[in-house]
């Protein structure tokens, strides 16, 4: 079910201060952007209603923690849901930055210098329908790679979803991306680990008797670790070696 045009999201999003209004601009300085910029920062893709990072965010000061969805009409809902969970525990909004964001131009948005510590992905879109459309998804190497640029080295993704072809694929996109998956269960609630955070989707499938799958993995050093290639260049022919020089030709 889409969710419909909330014509009063954008204004309301830009008087918030918690808001990043022109992320384009500010690659290399997201540390800046917060209250305690020594921090280490943490990053949702894809935070949509919120629920998960209101909590996460409001429990954990010592860490910073930007959060990022596509579209204003559910980052409204992240926007109120934050403010709640600050003012439940009666603390001000210095730990966590919003923006709406193209995920897939993430390249664009964050350099090296912008270090992040971990990567949460929770219930993304699976583009299951036909497989030209996979390179979409957040986990796809295309993707696991941009994030390699500015997750450090040892930095950790987590990853939730209720689909069972994501997950299978996400088992082989990891490692082919440099990552080690240090962890991973298909029934994440049996038992459920201490530092799970129920999303709204994950309540919704739980509730449905869907399984909610789930891995840890771990960013490793160096472009060795990365054995995917973009299947354009993988389809091109070799190219042909220069043509030696005809010892008979030649100015004479």
């Amino acid at each position: 079910m889409r969710m419909r045009f909330k014509p009063y999201a954008r204004a309301e999003l830009l008087a918030a201060d918690f808001h990043i209004h022109d992320p384009f601009h500010l690659q290399g300085q997201w540390h800046a952007q917060f209250a305690r910029p020594a921090q280490p920062m943490m990053l949702e893709l894809g935070c949509g209603k919120g629920g998960f990072l209101s909590q996460l965010a409001a429990a954990h000061p010592e860490n910073n923690y930007l959060g990022i969805d596509i579209t204003d009409k559910v980052l409204i809902l992240a926007k109120r849901k934050i403010e709640a969970a600050y003012a439940a525990a009666g603390r001000p909004i210095d730990n966590v930055r919003i923006m709406s964001a193209d995920i897939e131009r993430i390249g664009h948005l964050m350099t090296p210098a912008d270090t992040v510590s971990r990567i949460y992905i929770n219930f993304c879109n699976p583009w299951s329908k036909n497989a030209s459309s996979n390179k979409h998804r957040l986990t796809h190497p295309r993707q696991l790679i941009q994030y390699r640029a500015f997750l450090a080295d040892g930095g950790e993704v987590y990853f939730k979803t209720d689909d069972d072809d994501l997950f299978r694929d996400s088992l082989g996109y990891f490692p082919a991306a440099g990552y080690e998956i240090l962890w991973q269960t298909a029934d994440l609630h049996d038992p459920e680990p201490d530092w799970n955070i129920r999303t709204e989707h994950e309540g919704m499938f739980t509730e449905m008797g869907i399984k909610i799958k789930a891995l840890i993995a771990r960013k490793l050093p160096g472009d060795e670790s990365v054995t995917w290639v973009e299947p354009k260049r993988r389809a091109q022919p070799d190219e042909a070696p220069e043509h030696a020089a005809d010892p008979a030709g030649g100015a004479e």
